[in-house]
């Protein structure tokens, strides 16, 4: 008998279970994939740790989340400063002062503040009601049209006027030369791959790898006090008032027999035509060198494509409009009713997550639970 069943391995069960483990509870996690990590497992290609769910930058400025995480692994110092190609013109991510020089030739603040204000003034927004309108009142219609437009559609896989505003709301824009995509006091990836650091979160732990909870569920639910649930909420119940939506992402990993194909580790892709929202090169997560500090000789890639998800698929993204929001109201109802079972996490709790806020989420679980 176990304390405690943890359905998934990503952060959330993760640090709930090391933290569950660390009080002295007998822990059981099983996870339906062949490995552990969720969607930041790493694995190893030519000396690589490549983001095999696409590309995590740790950020936070929560010092308890930094503190407990260093715990279990060394931070490299990596910025996440990424690139965006327009039809071959480059401009810096975040909208920054290299940005409007780029786009509008302007020096100065000054200049760069006035030329945002002309625009949304001729725009005639004042109560932004939609995507479009909350990115034209923050950056300007040229900036928009550029840079912000054809890629939130391909990743959203709707119209930007049918998209809500709070989607852009955090989208950094600066009257300086910072290219610091985070306005984080802690950033890092962790030395050696999230595979690494979550393994390290897991030791003594007994885990079950391959293992489909919702397929064995009367004979898991039947060797466990409480159940700590990470996955799609709507699987839970069978889906029987309706599926959520969600994003997923499929990915086209390549290695290429040299040693550097784009110069960055991330390159958005903002046009509307380029069937792909970004293109990633692992290598420069760890400033293209391996653990001894040698340069690695080839280069892996991923090409992202954004795609409706559909079962089968792996979900991403919760896509948080109304209807959706409506529908998890009634299945978190359900969840309320259930004895003995927790739903946590990105899928369990339908939420947009960032690393920090996950690990914080299960910090505080745990702190009810004991």
């Amino acid at each position: 008998m176990y304390n405690y069943l943890i359905v998934g391995s990503g952060l959330y069960g993760a640090t709930v279970a090391q933290k569950l483990h660390e009080a002295g509870k007998t822990v059981l996690i099983v996870d339906k994939r062949p490995n552990i990590a969720g969607n930041v497992f790493t694995e190893r290609v030519e000396g690589i740790n490549v983001h095999k769910y696409g590309a995590h930058i740790f950020h936070t400025n929560n010092k308890a989340v930094w503190d407990y995480v260093n715990r279990f692994a060394t931070f490299n110092r990596f910025t996440n400063s990424p690139v965006a190609n327009y039809k071959g013109e480059l401009y810096s991510l975040p909208f920054n002062m290299y940005t409007f020089n780029k786009m509008w030739g302007v020096t100065t603040p000054e200049e760069a503040a006035a030329k945002i204000e002309q625009q949304r003034r001729a725009a005639e927004i004042t109560e932004p009601k939609n995507l479009e309108e909350q990115a034209i009142s923050l950056v300007g219609t040229d900036i928009y049209e550029k840079l912000v437009k054809g890629y939130t559609e391909k990743q959203w896989g709707r119209d930007c006027k049918d998209l809500p505003a709070f989607i852009i709301k955090r989208l950094p824009v600066r009257l300086t030369f910072d290219n610091n995509y985070f306005n984080a006091l802690y950033q890092g990836i962790p030395v050696g791959g999230y595979t690494q650091m979550v393994e390290n979160m897991l030791s003594g732990i007994e885990v079950r790898l391959n293992c489909d909870y919702l397929t064995h569920k009367a004979e898991l639910d039947s060797i466990s006090e409480k159940v700590i649930y990470t996955g799609p909420i709507d699987a839970y119940f069978g889906y029987k008032l309706g599926p959520l939506e969600y994003r997923s992402v499929r990915f086209e990993t390549e290695v290429l027999d040299y040693p550097n194909f784009q110069g960055n580790a991330a390159v958005n892709y903002t046009d509307r035509e380029t069937p792909w929202t970004r293109i990633i090169e692992h290598k420069w997560f760890e400033f293209g060198k391996d653990e001894n500090g040698n340069d690695l000789p080839k280069t892996v890639i991923s090409r992202e494509y954004s795609s409706e998800w559909k079962p089968g698929d792996e979900p991403y993204y919760p896509v948080n409009d109304e209807k959706n929001q409506r529908l998890y109201e009634q299945y978190k109802t359900l969840a309320e009713q259930e004895q003995n079972v927790i739903f946590g996490g990105r899928l369990g709790e339908y939420k947009y997550y960032d690393m920090d806020q996950v690990i914080a989420a299960a910090l505080d679980r745990c702190m009810t639970l004991l």
